[in-house]
């Protein structure tokens, strides 16, 4: 069940608010401040503590094979930005809601939902290089300093508005919290009108230029944008629920629809029927002395399909809900390899592990070697009272790819369940190989603190348990879990080092978050 509901609702729209007057603000004049009030460091701060706050209240969606999946997307448009250098953190939130947003340090969020109505990969990588350009261009760097300059609330401090708004109780808490979200619409709506155009042309145009540098469908940003514009239309009416929260902070017309699909198709010309000249002389999008090359498409990363009815399965308000959704599919067409996959993993969570072996066998000899398939069919076989069987299948995969995180992270977890000294070693010498590139990665501690505890290892499991909370949104839970720790008789040299360095480095965010109105809540209870 997910927690606390309607603050998570009201967390999505304080950033809806902030993140669209972030896509509006008009380009600066030559000289222009941006990135003078708040540096790049500051800005991966602050969207570091975000996104940890987004954790905290249970709005992210952590899975190692869709992380991986979004990464891996998101990674390869960002190399072929205009700006290859800029750092990006890719993440996804459960929300079915259409939407995605970029806010301070690239960090970029994507909803469930939207992948869930996207036909092809072509269509996310469409929206992604649409924020990612939000970024590049630092249209959000821009409206957050302007904000700053205005005296208006910037992105940790409108959510410190709304936690403290939810922990106060009762039916004030709702009240409060409304307050705030209308007050943040009525911020988002006014920067909409005023600024909104040029930005989002911009971001299309850029958009679809990183699109083709990376070999996907140019096409994709019209034919996406179009096919939410036409659902919204006919929500209007009444035949399809609610608009795509993506058109509420994205507002897209026709003739952005038209001017990116003109782009797409002359971007697909051969090179030597058009010059960049060409392009520039009838389309306002194109920037003069721009000079690009077909559009292809290379299929992407070819996860899509398995990711998309995973997120199904995981976004899903319970297991049995998932399967009522499959069931409800079938009744209008046999369920495609993908769907099985995702009937298979929901009965898997839903725990019944023989019945989702079966299932998963049967795609396995389809789809032999395919990674997706076989961990669900390890983590099947290990629910349906088979270990050496799941065991075997683990160890195959890490012999052949020891640092991939997905595949550890999954067999640490099947390990822990065995709550035994020994399983508890052995998840823990397969989790260190990626200790030194797991340092932001909270799903990754949890697991590890885990593995420590069952192994006898109290230090290592404290610290990670500590550094899984940091990562969650709970830095002043993580201090007081640290200094516990460091009164530990027990701690040799290096243990008490690394303690005091964490302490030294975790102390700063939690002053800012107190700065910035955000405490928290259970440690002010006790």
């Amino acid at each position: 069940m997910r927690r606390l509901t309607l603050l998570s609702a009201a967390v999505v729209f304080a950033l809806a608010s902030v993140c669209a007057s972030a896509q509006e603000s008009r380009l600066p004049d030559i000289g222009s401040s941006a990135g003078e009030l708040l540096t790049p460091r500051k800005q991966q701060e602050y969207g570091s503590m975000m996104l940890a706050q987004l954790r905290h209240y249970d709005y992210t969606l952590d899975d190692p094979l869709i992380a991986s999946w979004l990464d891996t997307l998101g990674t390869r448009l960002a190399a072929n930005s205009d700006k290859p250098q800029q750092a990006f953190t890719f993440f996804m939130l459960r929300e079915r809601q259409i939407n995605a947003f970029a806010t301070l340090g690239g960090y970029v969020g994507v909803n469930s939902g939207l992948v869930l109505a996207a036909e092809r990969e072509d269509e996310v990588a469409a929206v992604l290089s649409h924020e990612i350009a939000h970024v590049t261009q630092q249209h959000v760097l821009r409206s957050v300093e302007r904000a700053q300059r205005d005296s208006i609330p910037i992105l940790l401090a409108m959510l410190g508005a709304v936690v403290a708004a939810g922990a106060a109780g009762g039916n004030s808490s709702d009240d409060a919290i409304q307050a705030a979200v209308v007050g943040a619409q009525g911020l988002m709506y006014q920067r909409q009108i005023d600024y909104t155009r040029s930005n989002e042309s911009e971001a299309d145009r850029i958009g679809i230029q990183t699109l083709s540098r990376s070999h996907y469908d140019t096409g994709a940003m019209a034919g996406f944008f179009g096919t939410l514009n036409s659902r919204s239309r006919a929500n209007r009416a009444g035949y399809y629920g609610e608009t795509p929260s993506y058109l509420m902070t994205h507002p897209v017309t026709t003739t952005r629809i038209s001017e990116a699909k003109d782009l797409a198709e002359k971007m697909a010309r051969a090179p030597a029927r058009f010059t960049s000249s060409d392009l520039a002389s009838d389309n306002p999008l194109l920037p003069g002395g721009l000079k690009i090359g077909p559009a292809t498409s290379s299929g992407g990363t070819g996860q899509f399909d398995f990711a998309r009815e995973r997120l199904r399965v995981l976004s899903a308000s319970s297991p049995s809900d998932a399967i009522r959704e499959y069931e409800r599919m079938a009744k209008g067409k046999p369920l495609n390899d993908a769907q099985r996959y995702g009937m298979a993993v929901a009965k898997l969570r839903a725990n019944q592990g023989t019945v989702a072996a079966s299932t998963l066998a049967e795609l396995l000899d389809k789809h032999p070697g395919d990674l997706w398939l076989t961990l669900a069919l390890a983590e099947a076989e290990a629910r349906a009272g088979k270990p050496e069987s799941a065991d075997a299948r683990f160890e195959a995969i890490l012999k052949s790819m020891p640092k991939n995180r997905p595949a550890a992270l999954t067999y640490a977890r099947v390990l822990a369940e065995r709550n035994t000294p020994a399983a508890g070693k052995r998840a823990q010498a397969i989790l260190r190989p990626l200790l030194g590139q797991s340092s932001e990665d909270p799903e990754f501690q949890q697991v590890f603190a885990r593995a420590s505890e069952i192994a006898g290892d109290p230090v290592r499991a404290g610290e990670a348990y500590a550094e899984a909370a940091f990562l969650n949104g709970r830095a002043e839970q993580a201090l007081v879990q640290l200094n516990t720790l460091k009164r530990r008789s027990d701690l040799d040299y290096y243990a008490r080092a690394r303690i005091d360095a964490r302490i030294a480095a975790i102390t700063p965010t939690v002053l800012e978050l107190k700065r910035q109105g955000i405490r928290d809540e259970d440690l002010r209870r006790n």
